[in-house]
């Protein structure tokens, strides 16, 4: 595919994906969820790819959904985007291997609802964040309503998601909403830093550890015990037999 809005950089392991709509601040239209998710097909499963950045380009991570593509549209389209977006948020936060948004600046409305579909937010001390729908007559769309509870619990989501507040960066790590805030200019070496540390571990445990956690936010506890138990012992005589092995004898593991 011809990529118009999206350009990757792939270095070392780790992939940089930057959304790139400056007129828009970077909104998401159809266009946007055609390219990620020919993105998602092409480069999603490459062994070769231990860990995704996304981030904006600009001032913006993403600004919202693109408003001028949505306010002609009847229910069933409606639907139909929210569907999009829904289904490709999902694949994103599927993929075996870890995600990092790199929040540098607007993260509104589907910007919010893209960065809680990564694993781990690190944010520019610039960075806003809101689902501000309810200021346009709307709920989000593209399941911010289901996962924001999910993280920063209920009352949190419900005060952000009824009062369309925007709130920055640091208040965003008091909620828990992101795990570090950093200066602008270092937003991206912290997010390749924390990136590079990871392509370093067991690579099967790192995918192993997202999906169990993922998986067992869906199951009572004893069903993700179980989960945790099986996918434990799988590593037993395969990668975990390395790690232990070159723990024990002061050498840095061949993965």
């Amino acid at each position: 595919m011809n990529y118009e809005i999206l350009s990757t950089d792939i270095n070392e392991g780790v992939a940089t994906l930057t959304i790139s709509r400056p007129k828009a601040m970077n909104a998401l239209n159809r266009q946007f969820f055609a390219e990620m998710n020919a993105w998602l097909s092409e480069f999603g499963e490459r062994r070769d790819i231990k860990v995704l950045i996304i981030t904006g380009a600009g001032n913006a991570f993403v600004a919202g959904a693109d408003i001028a593509e949505l306010k002609d549209m009847n229910p069933a389209q409606g639907k139909e985007i929210s569907a999009i977006g829904q289904q490709t948020f999902a694949r994103l936060e599927q993929l075996d291997m870890p995600v990092i948004a790199a929040v540098n600046g607007f993260a509104l409305g589907g910007g919010c609802e893209l960065a809680l579909a990564c694993d781990i937010r690190i944010a520019s001390s610039k960075a806003k964040f809101g689902q501000p729908e309810v200021n346009l007559g709307l709920t989000p769309g593209f399941a911010g309503t289901q996962r924001l509870p999910r993280l920063i619990g209920l009352g949190n989501a419900l005060y952000l998601l009824i009062s369309g507040e925007l709130i920055g960066a640091d208040e965003a790590l008091r909620l828990g909403l992101v795990q570090k805030v950093v200066a602008p200019e270092q937003l991206l070496t912290e997010a390749l830093e924390l990136a590079r540390k990871i392509t370093t571990k067991g690579p099967a445990a790192v995918r192993l550890v997202k999906k169990v956690c993922r998986q067992g936010l869906e199951l009572d506890f004893k069903a993700g015990c179980l989960l945790e138990s099986s996918e434990f012992s799988s590593l037993f005589g395969n990668e975990g037999l390395e790690g232990m092995s070159a723990f024990l004898e002061k050498r840095p593991p061949k993965w």
